[in-house]
């Protein structure tokens, strides 16, 4: 019985000592945590909230001009593509590629000596038929001839004259001139090609001033008029805008699109402008109206609504210079234009708002305002070509 106690007695002395150790480890845990409690309590009590860097802006009020958007593609007034009446070997290219013709100048001429050949031949058979038609009818006042002969040899001079015209306007066919003024095309022909009817030689356009057709929704046509003013840019002249007129709007709205098709005429006496181009345009419509804006990096868009954070003094510190913290806004906004944005609710003329360094704040963050380096906020921003063209 007494050997039995002492292997008790053994067998709890391990027991013990786990004991102690875990209490032991346990214990530091609490006093560690404690400890980096009233550090953290201290460190929290002695610094308070840490200040952030922003920019700010004022809100005030902006006059816009109500704008219709669109985009479209310029067209020449007159433009055809140069072709052959009738089939014939090219004599002679008298244009150069790309030059700028007056309206009737040549462009080529076809080979016509048999059809020149013939009109003449036409034309002596005209003559002889003239002198016999003259000469029978002066015969028939003194009864020397007949009605019927006279009006045969009347008969046969108007045969004649049209078959004279018909021919002359085939020589004149062979003969292809410009139909109007304008700049010329890409040559597609050469002397000795033979032309069939309809062959293309070149292109024409006219110019200036040169068409602008873009299409709008019917909700529009209340905004629209002959006359009104009309912007628009091209990609190939981003620094440019250029300005023209709405000569007219389409008297049908497109049944399956439901939009309207306007046509503006743009001067272009640079000849910048080319049929074809791709243009963002721009309708001024209506009276001005005047809007509360911002930056629009002073708004933060996300799908809780939109915010905006309101700065404000929160009296002076202990050198007397003005503690500023921020208060977070829900803002209602409108349309945007350029790097502006306008606000419908939530803001007045006059509050200050953060532009930049909105990721680090929240409601109540203390700030200090740094404006050396602001966003952009104008209504009509000129991009850069990023491409050098």
């Amino acid at each position: 019985m007494k050997w039995n106690l002492q292997l008790n007695d053994e067998a709890k002395k391990p027991m013990k000592k786990m004991l102690i150790a875990v209490g032991i480890l346990f214990g530091s845990i609490f006093i560690y945590k404690g400890i980096s409690g009233l550090f953290m309590h201290h460190y929290f009590a002695t610094h308070g909230n840490p200040v952030m860097t922003v920019s700010t802006t004022t809100v005030s009020y902006s006059t816009w001009q109500p704008q219709l958007t669109a985009v479209g593609s310029l067209r020449a007034t007159l433009g055809v593509n140069v072709t052959a009446q009738l089939g014939g070997m090219i004599q002679q290219a008298y244009f150069t590629p790309g030059s700028i013709v007056k309206e009737g100048t040549v462009l080529v001429q076809q080979n016509a000596d048999t059809q020149i050949g013939q009109l003449q031949a036409l034309q002596a058979n005209e003559k002889l038929a003239q002198i016999t038609y003259d000469r029978d009818k002066a015969q028939y006042k003194v009864g020397g001839v007949s009605k019927q002969q006279v009006d045969s040899d009347e008969q046969n001079l108007k045969s004649l004259q049209g078959q004279v015209a018909e021919q002359t306007a085939t020589v004149v066919k062979l003969t292809i001139a410009a139909p109007f003024a304008g700049r010329l095309g890409i040559s597609n022909v050469y002397p000795g090609q033979y032309l069939n009817p309809g062959d293309t030689v070149t292109t024409l356009q006219s110019l200036d001033p040169i068409y602008v057709d873009f299409y709008l929704p019917q909700q529009a046509l209340s905004q629209l008029q002959t006359g009104q003013q009309v912007t628009f840019t091209v990609d190939a002249f981003p620094n440019q805008v250029f300005s023209g007129k709405i000569t007219t709007i389409n008297p049908i709205v497109d049944s399956s699109t439901r939009n309207v098709e306007v046509e503006a005429t743009i001067s272009n006496p640079k000849m910048q402008l080319l049929p074809g181009m791709f243009v963002n345009v721009t309708v001024s419509a209506g009276k001005s109206q005047r809007f509360l804006t911002v930056p629009q990096t002073a708004v933060s868009f996300n799908p809780y609504g939109d915010i905006a954070y309101l700065v404000k003094e929160q009296g002076k510190d202990k050198d007397g210079k003005p503690i500023l913290a921020v208060t977070q806004l829900f803002v209602m906004i409108g349309e945007t234009r350029g790097d502006q944005v306008a606000i419908l609710q939530g803001l007045n003329a006059g509050d200050e708002v953060v532009t930049s360094g909105q990721l680090k704040l929240k409601n109540g963050s203390l700030v200090a305002i740094n404006n050396k380096v602001v966003p952009s906020n104008n209504p009509s921003p000129v991009v850069p070509n990023q491409h050098g063209a």
